[in-house]
């Protein structure tokens, strides 16, 4: 468990780059790195919230499907700066419609 409220970024420079400006760790990852970067920043437990871009967090389904259980981190995917693949929106509708059984967040 974290109290830190930090937040780490994974995924392409270009994308994570706007998230350091802000005071986000970011770190670069591609398809092959991807998975164990994500498995050293939670196991590090450093950070209350995770952003993994889309493209990223589509390769992972099964290792962010274990995260959502835990308390922390949060894993949050994003769209990258080639934009959104609609994978973001799609799983947090799941989510929400898992906690709630309904979706609120219908078109």
């Amino acid at each position: 468990m974290t109290e830190s409220g930090k937040i780490a970024v994974i995924g392409d420079i270009d994308s994570a780059l706007a998230f350091r400006a802000v005071g986000a760790d970011t770190f670069e990852a591609d398809e092959n790195s991807a998975k164990t970067v994500l498995k050293n920043k939670v196991k590090s437990g450093e950070y209350a919230i995770i952003f993994v871009t889309e493209q990223l967090a589509a390769i992972m389904p099964e290792e962010l499907e274990e995260l959502k259980n835990l308390t922390y981190p949060c894993v949050i995917p994003i769209p990258s700066c080639l934009g959104s693949t609609g994978y973001g929106e799609t799983s947090i509708r799941r989510d929400v419609e898992k906690a709630i059984g309904a979706d609120i967040l219908g078109d």
